[in-house]
């Protein structure tokens, strides 16, 4: 299959930018707030209502695509051959609803389990990171460039706060090497910290949705993702993921032998 990654790259441009703007103009809405697997864990009708956006115009640009959506508008995906389209309309939903800030829409781009191209949109910072490693990555226009080797000493990790709290797979103890832990709730928030250089890394329990975007983007920043096993992420699963700068596996790896 044929692809122009910089006509994905410019419509991911445009369609998170349409949806950015609709969430921000719902904000002044109310919500329908409901709960899916738990009391913490929710999902509004403007999630639905962009998720919808999203696949219409995936439908309609790239037809041949699948889809792998976070409210289940899409396809039902059990592997990653072909052209791919990861979506999550709003990440950080919890946030989204108490505090109205610190919240993503993002999506990410895969050809035969390959990034193409992601974008991921701070949607009340109006910062927009989009790229792939065939594309470069941009932060509002402005090109970004690789991300400098550092001592973990020297930077700062965002963490899932329950694996913080209870050292889960002696997160809490790669935390002590650092310069120190930030939870934000929101895996496209934190994923664009690590790849405009203010983190050096992000650990936390993530879905394919939350990771699709920010590894297609970070693969071309000299930023890995890996799993606890030292694999590349599934985006088949839900799975604990260690992105960030290569000293931050590599501390990670020596805790857990």
């Amino acid at each position: 299959m044929k692809l122009e990654p910089l006509k994905i790259q410019h419509d991911l441009v445009a369609w998170l930018t349409v949806a950015g703007d609709k969430i921000r103009q719902s904000l002044t809405e109310e919500l329908q707030v409901n709960t899916k697997s738990g009391r913490n864990d929710l999902v509004t009708n403007r999630d639905k209502e962009i998720e919808r956006f999203y696949v219409n115009q995936i439908r309609t640009y790239y037809p041949e695509a699948r889809i792998y959506g976070e409210e289940g508008f899409g396809d039902e995906i059990n592997d990653l051959s072909g052209l791919i389209f990861f979506v999550d309309p709003i990440d950080g939903t919890m946030n989204f609803v108490k505090q109205k800030e610190n919240f993503a829409t993002m999506i990410g781009v895969y050809l035969d389990g390959e990034p193409i191209v992601g974008g991921i949109l701070d949607v009340m910072a109006q910062r927009l990171v989009v790229g792939g490693p065939q594309t470069g990555v941009m932060l509002n226009g402005r090109p970004l460039s690789k991300r400098p080797s550092l001592d973990i000493k020297d930077g700062l990790i965002g963490v899932n706060s329950r694996m913080l709290s209870e050292n889960i797979n002696q997160v809490t103890d790669l935390i002590r090497l650092s310069s120190g832990a930030r939870i934000t709730g929101s895996a496209g928030v934190e994923f664009s910290q690590v790849i405009m250089g203010k983190q050096i890394g992000y650990i936390s329990n993530l879905s394919p949705w939350d990771v699709a975007a920010g590894w297609a983007i970070a693969s071309a920043l000299n930023i890995e993702a890996h799993t606890i096993a030292g694999q590349r992420p599934s985006l088949l699963k839900r799975e604990v993921i260690i992105a960030g700068i290569p000293t931050v596996w590599q501390n990670f790896a020596k805790l857990q032998s």
